[in-house]
């Protein structure tokens, strides 16, 4: 090890924790296997059937520590100003000061793993390298599935390189002494008294997310909160998109679509090349090029079986880490709306003798697999691809059960960065707050933005400027019901049939209908074959409606003050106007 910022850092940081060992991860075989046997000597890791379930583990987080936890999730600057009204803000000396209290002598008795990793793959110029520091076993395997992690990292670290200093510790994982701290100016990440996935696998939405998306602002990129999948037509040809939606909005379920029955014959073929975060570039050829940062998916269970996500069910049979989830007496798992029929028996996510029709539910809602991507039987060739993939369409989306329809297209970039503005969800178990609750979320990305967001809305009207061809800008809605409760489209793989309308339009393939929010397909444009649907409920434009989420959403952007880019607001007058019209 020759980085001596990363030495100096290490010991500063056990000088504080106190751990009994320190232990530097070389990501190899012999070390996961040895880990593994060790957390599960300890139970915090079970091994689970291994000729069903080959090297997949089982774990339980604490109770009380289950998802993200927003409310103690804090952006660290110097000026509160740049945080911004969409981040909980706490100056740099007050949150050092207050997690230095909870870390204090926390790792006594314990190990302090040093675990080196790659954002991206090594020594791309997309690629940002991380070192975090943590007492969980059960993080570094996670990490190992989630990142390019081990000693190869350190060698192209080098002697001086640069590097995201990360510290992890689970403390007593007490929800009062609970902090997830950012410090952009720093360079740093901190989180104590968690072992949640969301809040302790620092490179991935802490990193990957909230500190990515400062330094790409600075540096003119993006990191955004969006999965990247390539569509290959007959002739071989692939065009990619990037979509941005909430967590459990279907993320996942897209980036592994299938072709469905009626579109097989066309013989699309899908490439899963991320499930969850885009890291996209501006590259020589004015064109926006993408990398998926992480190696792994931590996706939700809850929800994913062989309908709803064949390709997922196939790369989580082995080598994945199950957690909340129910451990069936055979040692496989389940969880609602999973495959199989329901249990007769088991031990539920808290760890209790479970039973059907007890009203408790087995798996918590935000239970969850951490699967390797190269598991995926949809997995790009291009994962390791140093410059990625060039981006056709970025596609925005969320659960609206009225107001959306099932796609439209913006008039220009301007107004695609304000359909992104605007997004709004019904709110899922991964978020911290009521279920169903309608959240506004831009580009999917308000837990995760790690700046003001009227500065992250100026830096995307500036990514436009940059591009001599700017990918197209699309809203697609899922979950539309008719008025009995009803979706009103089937979903998963025919979901395809949608995104073949979106890259007929990038190329200029198909007429599309003008209207008050942006271009809506023809209805013969779309290949419905197979399907029986109301399709003009599904691109209904209720004008009522929209004007008054026109209100909502002046509520939403003043928020932002005088920080919020004129053009935005320019773009919400004229849909204002459109409407008044219609």
């Amino acid at each position: 090890m020759r980085n001596k910022p990363l030495l100096s850092w290490v010991e500063e940081m056990a000088k504080m924790c106190q751990p009994d060992k320190i232990h530097w991860c070389d990501g190899s075989v012999e070390e996961k296997e040895r880990l593994e046997e060790e957390a599960i000597k300890t139970g915090e890791l079970i091994r689970l059937n291994q000729e069903k379930l080959p090297g997949c583990l089982f774990h339980r987080t604490d109770p009380s520590d289950v998802a993200r936890t927003e409310d103690l999730t804090f952006i660290c600057t110097s000026d509160k100003d740049s945080a911004g009204p969409n981040n909980n803000w706490m100056s740099p000396e007050e949150g050092y000061r207050k997690a230095r209290e909870i870390f204090a002598g926390s790792m006594t008795g314990r190990t302090m793993y040093v675990m080196p990793f790659s954002m991206g793959p090594v020594g791309s110029p997309f690629a940002k390298i991380g070192v975090q520091l943590t007492d969980s076993i059960y993080v570094v395997l996670n990490m190992r599935i989630m990142t390019r992690m081990g000693t190869h990292v350190l060698d192209n670290l080098g002697e001086w390189g640069e590097f995201t200093k990360c510290l992890h510790g689970k403390a007593d994982v007490n929800p009062n002494r609970r902090l997830i701290l950012h410090f952009p100016e720093d360079n740093t990440i901190w989180s104590v008294g968690s072992g949640y996935g969301g809040n302790a696998l620092l490179g991935k939405k802490c990193l990957s997310l909230r500190l990515a998306s400062t330094i790409a602002k600075k540096e003119g990129w993006l990191a955004e909160h969006m999965l990247i999948m390539g569509i290959e037509d007959p002739s071989g040809n692939i065009d990619y998109i990037a979509a941005a939606f909430p967590s459990a909005c279907g993320k996942t379920n897209l980036a592994m679509l299938i072709p469905p029955e009626g579109l097989k014959k066309k013989g699309y073929r899908i490439w899963t090349v991320g499930d969850d975060i885009a890291w996209m570039q501006v590259d020589s050829d004015g064109n926006l090029w993408a990398i998926n940062p992480e190696a792994g998916f931590f996706g939700v269970a809850p929800g994913t079986n062989s309908l709803t996500n064949p390709n997922a069910m196939t790369a989580i049979q082995k080598d994945t880490i199950y957690t909340n989830v129910l451990l069936k007496p055979d040692g496989t798992v389940w969880w609602e709306d999973g495959d199989g029929a329901v249990p007769e028996e088991g031990i539920d996510w808290l760890g209790n003798p479970w039973k059907p029709g007890t009203g408790v539910q087995a798996a918590h809602p935000n239970s969850r697999f951490t699967a390797p991507i190269t598991n995926c039987p949809s997995i790009s060739h291009r994962i390791e691809h140093h410059h990625g993939v060039p981006i056709s369409a970025i596609v925005f989306g969320g659960k609206r059960s009225h107001l959306t329809p099932l796609v439209y297209e913006a008039l220009n970039w301007e107004h695609g960065v304000y359909m992104g503005a605007i997004m709004a969800s019904e709110r899922t178990a991964a978020q911290y707050g009521k279920l169903g609750e309608v959240r506004r979320d831009p580009m999917a990305m308000l837990p995760f933005c790690g700046y003001n967001m009227a500065d992250y809305f100026s830096h995307w009207l500036d990514m436009g400027k940059k591009m001599t061809n700017p990918p197209k800008i699309f809203n697609v809605n899922w979950f539309k019901r008719d008025d009995n409760g009803k979706f009103l489209w089937p979903g998963y793989g025919e979901n395809l049939r949608v995104l073949e309308w979106i890259i007929a339009r990038c190329k200029g393939d198909v007429e599309a209908k003008k209207t008050a929010i942006g271009y809506l397909p023809m209805p013969e444009s779309l290949d419905l074959n197979g399907l029986d649907l109301e399709l003009e409920k599904l691109l209904e434009i209720n004008q009522q409606d929209w004007i008054e989420e026109t209100k909502a959403v002046s509520e939403f952007f003043s928020t932002f003050g005088s920080r919020l880019p004129q053009i935005l607001w320019d773009e919400h007058n004229a849909l204002c106007n459109r409407l008044k019209m219609e």
